[in-house]
């Protein structure tokens, strides 16, 4: 989700991801660890090839005979390219992973954006039958009851391995989930993580109009709290904090990172001040009881609601009741309306959408009902003293982030005319077809193709992140091209073939986008400035994705959405389901080129478009 072409290069990596003390007690998270492959370097030669092959749908001719010229330079031999990948191979004979300290550096921890809209995704989970106080803290405290459930697993290393293609993945990013969250720093946060501290966190925060509260989530025995004895404290937070608080403190979050540095290091200057944001930062997770959203018609409920898990829907609203730097942040509001909001360092969608699943279908269980123990003490409310300059900060961050609010347009739709299992009788993956569809789209919308990401997981390797599926290929550009005037069922099948292969090229560690990241940062450390492939406009246009998307599927009925990665795009997340697809689309007001409502309907267009081309040639096979 984020454009690693648009960050700065130059400073040498650190320990980015801190654990609190020792690292983890041997057992079987750490045997299975251990049998993980590393994550290879690819050959030299075959990722320039790869390059050249990717630019062609959408770089000009004479751009690219240059960029051809550029590349030969390169990987010539006994030139600057070999010398990168010696270079690039001996770091990941010395290190568990030789991209993944530098990918949480580039694509998060030294990017300065604010990380709401621009980074953390909010996750949109189907509405819940109440609209009042007792629905919204009744639904809360099993929510509660399902993440320590989830922890339980997490902190006895009993969490099922997951495998993709019979291969199994790595289990990591589940342990950095829970009891983590962001540092803002002046020119680069970092990420610290508490429940690897000898006295693991046993509290979590509840903001509840804009006042945060510690709530101790288990009795002295270490037994967790009960439905009912976590009912009776959130209905005490409720109680403490009727009236909203003038001061916002949690919308300093929102802000450009350099300016939030500056605002945190005047923050924690007052001792109370400290202690509160130690609290919120030590937490498990945060659980925002949010107000009421503004009343919308039904169509627009889940574009609405989608808004609010991402960002909150400005000052006016819910965006003050939030600590965008907490990795995870549950919401439920007053009027139903249930989801959450990460921040991106620490994991993936995957891992965050396996605990959804796991806290959703744990919330459908009846709760045994046992009589609440002993009187239980009183959440503590987490107080802050606002200076004149503290005041200042909060008013700049509620006008940015109203600005920011005002200029992110959102659609949430779910396409009900076929789910996966159309692509599936057609004996054709699913997210190929969905993302031809999306070129498609995108082509009729703007007469075009573009550079378009798609994560891909490598969690095939030990400690592995994303690489970039470029679904923007020759055979895709061909396609939608000629879909309107010669309808051939042939080119469909060579554009969903060639997207299957890129994607089973980068989940096995063969993609070009984090290789060349890796001869870039290398070139950082070995010369001190990047070789001219990476000063080309050829690789700013490969990088400058203006179709920024990720399939998050999920068993429960919910839909992730972000923020577009560059000023002129678009970002497309949708969770395939047997018979519809849920699918959000975001663009910016602020550019008179993209709109999500009009890419929103060319999708489901496009969708529609191509069933009919299958069932004309029902011959078809692939």
């Amino acid at each position: 989700m984020i454009d690693p072409a648009l960050l700065t290069l130059g400073m040498k990596p650190c320990g980015l991801v801190k654990p609190v003390s020792a690292t983890r007690i041997a057992g079987r998270y750490l045997a299975h660890q251990k049998g993980l492959p590393s994550l290879p370097v690819p050959p030299l030669q075959q990722t320039c090839d790869r390059y050249l092959t990717v630019l062609e749908p959408i770089v000009e001719v004479d751009k690219l005979r240059h960029t051809q010229e550029l590349v030969a330079e390169f990987q010539k031999p006994g030139g600057v390219g070999e010398s990168l990948q010696k270079g690039l191979e001996r770091r990941a004979s010395k290190t568990e992973n030789w991209l993944s300290d530098w990918w949480v550096q580039i694509a998060y921890l030294d990017y300065r954006l604010p990380v709401v809209v621009h980074s953390s995704p909010g996750v949109l989970l189907p509405r819940l039958d109440f609209s009042d106080r007792q629905g919204q803290i009744r639904h809360a405290a099993k929510l509660i009851g399902g993440v320590l459930d989830f922890k339980k697993m997490i902190d006895n290393e009993t969490l099922p391995v997951e495998f993709l293609g019979g291969s199994p993945l790595c289990m990591n990013q589940y342990y950095e989930l829970l009891s983590s969250c962001r540092i803002p720093g002046l020119k680069r946060d970092s990420v610290v993580n508490h429940a690897k501290s000898s006295s693991p966190p046993t509290h979590i925060t509840v903001v509840h109009n804009y006042q945060f509260f510690v709530l101790d989530v288990y009795n002295s025995d270490k037994t967790p709290l009960t439905e009912e004895q976590l009912y009776t404290q959130l209905e005490r937070i409720l109680d403490l904090s009727l009236q909203t608080n003038k001061e916002p403190i949690g919308i300093l979050t929102t802000q450009h990172r350099n300016s939030w540095g500056k605002a945190y290091i005047n923050l924690i200057k007052d001792e109370t001040n400290k202690q509160s944001v130690e609290a919120i930062q030590r937490s498990i997770f945060t659980l925002c009881l949010d107000a009421p959203m503004p009343k919308v018609s039904d169509d627009l409920y889940r574009s609405s609601a989608a808004i609010q898990m991402l960002h909150g829907g400005g000052s006016r609203w819910n965006s003050g009741n939030r600590w965008f730097d907490k990795t995870l942040q549950f919401i439920i509001g007053e009027d139903g309306s249930c989801g959450l909001t990460y921040e991106h360092a620490p994991a993936e969608g995957p891992p965050i959408v396996a605990l959804i699943d796991h806290v959703v279908e744990y919330m459908k269980k009846p709760e045994i009902v046992r009589s609440p123990a002993a009187s239980l003490p009183m959440p503590q409310k987490l107080h802050f003293n606002i200076t004149p300059e503290i005041k200042k900060d909060i008013d700049e961050a509620k006008e940015k982030m109203n600005g920011l609010v005002q200029d992110l347009e959102m659609r949430v739709t779910v396409f009900d005319q076929f789910g996966k299992n159309l692509p599936k009788t057609h004996k054709m993956s699913p997210d190929a077809f969905i993302q031809i569809a999306l070129q498609l789209a995108y082509y009729r919308t703007h007469q075009r193709c573009c550079s378009t990401y798609e994560s891909a997981s490598l969690r095939m390797f030990r400690l592995g992140r994303t690489e970039t599926i470029r679904s923007a290929s020759i055979n895709s550009a061909n396609f939608v091209k000629a879909f309107d005037d010669t309808k051939k069922v042939s080119l469909m099948e060579k554009a969903v073939k060639a997207h299957r292969s890129y994607t089973d090229m980068a989940i096995r560690g063969q993609g070009i986008d984090r290789h060349l990241l890796g001869l870039k940062m290398q070139a950082v450390e070995d010369l001190g400035s990047v070789p001219d492939i990476f000063r080309d406009t050829s690789y700013a246009a490969a990088m400058h994705y203006r179709l920024s998307t990720s399939q998050v599927p999920a068993k429960t009925d919910c839909v992730m959405c972000f923020g577009p990665v560059v000023p002129d795009g678009y970002a497309v997340c949708y969770n395939p389901k047997n018979d519809h697809i849920n699918f959000a689309v975001a663009s910016f007001n602020s550019c008179k080129e993209t709109n999500a409502a009009r890419l929103s309907q060319a999708l489901g267009d496009a969708l529609v478009d191509m069933r009919t081309l299958l069932e004309q040639t029902p011959k078809a096979k692939l």
